[in-house]
């Protein structure tokens, strides 16, 4: 699919930067006319992605994450979220829902959250190189004036 539109972000994983993310993301979506309940799950979904890049690719410490919106034909959103950290062994495993390597406190709902509020959903990572979550979402055409 062809680009219409894209937008690039880079900021550090810092957990106040999640809702940037989110908000980010979706100021780029309104070109597409989204319903508030489209929106919501693209800013949920989005939440998700860069949360588990925060708490899992940099455990320890802060990196960065990269995030990139573009606009496809056929009213089509595409969100990547990319890290640089500690990557994940097996991304089978990690896509299943309640796995976790983050302890008691998180619920292993990440993938499973975005698979559901998203069109489909990508994973490509590698231990010690980060990992890289490629979703889209097809935005409904509404008609104008009703």
């Amino acid at each position: 699919m062809n680009t219409v539109n894209i937008i690039r972000l880079e900021f550090p994983s810092k957990s106040v930067n999640e809702a940037f993310a989110r908000t980010a993301a979706a100021a780029f979506a309104l070109q597409l006319d989204p319903t508030m309940e489209e929106l919501g799950d693209i800013k949920t979904a989005v939440s998700e992605a860069v949360t588990n890049a925060i708490v899992h690719a940099y455990p320890d410490t802060i990196g960065q994450i990269g995030m990139k919106l573009r606009i496809l034909e056929k009213n089509t959103l595409e969100i990547t979220v990319r890290d640089w950290g500690r990557g994940i062994e097996n991304v089978d495993e990690a896509m299943k829902p309640l796995y976790t390597t983050g302890g008691e406190e998180r619920s292993g709902m990440g993938f499973t959250i975005m698979q559901s509020f998203m069109d489909t959903l990508r994973v490509r990572s590698s231990s010690g190189k980060g990992t890289t979550v490629v979703m889209r979402r097809t935005i409904r055409a509404r008609i104008s004036g009703k």
